[in-house]
């Protein structure tokens, strides 16, 4: 009997405990950082943010420019490059580390400037930053950021760099210089392929920039409502902050109208001079696919380049980011710095970026895939993903550092796209 009695008092004990429990239990496997948890690769966050989000806010982060052609080629031309592993490497220990444009990161990954992130989740670019900062990579922060410039710093003080849109307005990008580098961002990325805004259908058929509330937004919010509660509750979600306080603007509604001054088609070289006068830091110029633009932003003295085509964002039809990496790296100096930014969905897509000759990567979509899934709990583990699959990837091929990789990684296939002469006519791009 007595063991019958211990028996039952066993059960009633457990019971007990676990409908204590039980609160605890319910939020940690129903929340929506548990089920960004649960996620096993950026696509898995992808899909989790496409069902939390609005649908004109999630085609806002995952849409392109016209077919969308360019912004399925980035991915698509990847992951046609194989990588030969070597065997007996011994390569027990991993080192991810690298400088970019002056800054030491632990992991060769930056975050991409994007802007417009607090309609995603009121948190942000301070968000992204702050959960980059903790796994030692950098972030870029975005002219058109909806945080400010001291709140992203104060919230995330390691390896901070800005982007700058340069319009005709010439005090107000003064202003924007001069705040980031009070700041703490000691390298200026300047954007250079937006003279005018593309052709990003999926927001237009929602009317999304015209910032109209329209009764399918209403409906998507309404289908959303701890979305709709997080905008309706937090200060200014939906406004580019940053840009707002270098403009000193009162008017909120005006915003949308002040970044789109930003993107000036009569931009042109002679304008980079201005820039190089009011930063004394590093300067990379971002949005370059041509190998001449690359040779002529190092005889301008720049520090380097960052090949992307804006996401696909931009101009249509344009080649892939991979497509294009090589023959830019093939046609400037070897301190001249390669960014590379497009596609990155896995971390073998930034082993074979470096394989390619790029310094690091640039990633923006999977970690505002992140931020919409759980916030700031997304947003790490698309990092945890990205750099977990990176130091597999690096273990497999045998590889102990990124340092090592080179072209000699790639499997040479005549057919692969990106596949250029391993030397370049430097010399005829020159003049």
């Amino acid at each position: 009997m007595t063991a019958d009695h211990d028996f039952l008092w066993l059960i009633r004990t457990q019971l007990a405990r676990d409908l204590r429990a039980l609160p605890a239990t319910l939020r940690s496997t129903w929340s929506a950082a548990a089920a960004a948890q649960r996620c096993l690769t950026i696509a898995d966050l992808r899909e989790l943010a496409a069902r939390k989000l609005p649908r004109p806010v999630f085609d806002f982060i995952d849409g392109a420019a016209g077919d969308e052609l360019t912004a399925r080629r980035n991915q698509e031309d990847l992951r046609e490059i194989s990588l030969m592993p070597r065997a007996l490497s011994g390569a027990a220990e991993i080192d991810l580390a690298t400088t970019v444009l002056g800054q030491r990161v632990r992991v060769p990954l930056l975050g991409s400037p994007t802007g417009g992130t607090g309609v995603v989740h009121p948190d942000g670019e301070v968000a992204i930053a702050r959960a980059l900062n903790e796994a030692g990579a950098g972030y870029v922060l975005s002219t058109a950021a909806t945080r400010t410039l001291q709140e992203v710093a104060t919230a995330a003080p390691g390896p901070l760099f800005f982007q700058l849109y340069l319009g005709p307005d010439r005090p107000l990008a003064a202003r924007l210089l001069q705040e980031a580098r009070d700041r703490g961002a000691r390298a200026l990325l300047l954007t250079v392929d937006t003279p005018g805004v593309g052709s990003r259908e999926r927001d237009l058929r929602h009317r999304f920039m015209a910032r109209r509330i329209t009764f399918r937004s209403v409906v998507g919010g309404l289908t959303r409502p701890r979305w709709s509660y997080r905008m309706l509750t937090a200060r200014h979600p939906l406004s580019p902050g940053l840009l707002a306080d270098a403009a000193r603007l009162e008017n909120r509604v005006r915003h949308a109208d002040l970044i789109s001054q930003q993107f000036d088609p009569r931009l042109s070289w002679k304008d980079i001079a201005w820039v190089q006068a009011q930063w004394d830091g590093p300067i990379a110029l971002k949005g370059v696919l041509r190998p001449e633009d690359a040779v002529r932003a190092e005889q301008l003295g720049l520090a380097g380049v960052v090949v992307s085509n804006h996401g696909g964002r931009q101009f249509d039809h344009a080649p892939s980011v991979v497509a294009a990496l090589p023959a830019i790296v093939d046609a400037v100096g070897p301190d001249f710095e390669v960014l590379f930014d497009g596609g990155i969905r896995r971390g073998v897509d930034i082993v074979t970026a470096l394989a390619l000759g790029a310094r690091a990567c640039m990633a923006g979509r999977p970690f505002v895939y992140g931020l919409g899934a759980a916030g700031e709990a997304g947003v790490r583990r698309a990092i945890d993903l990205l750099t977990g699959e990176l130091r597999l990837a690096m273990t497999l091929l045998g590889a102990s550092s990124v340092s090592e990789l080179d072209r000699s990684w790639l499997h040479p296939s005549p057919a692969r796209p990106g596949e250029f002469p391993s030397t370049v006519a430097r010399d005829q791009l020159i003049s």
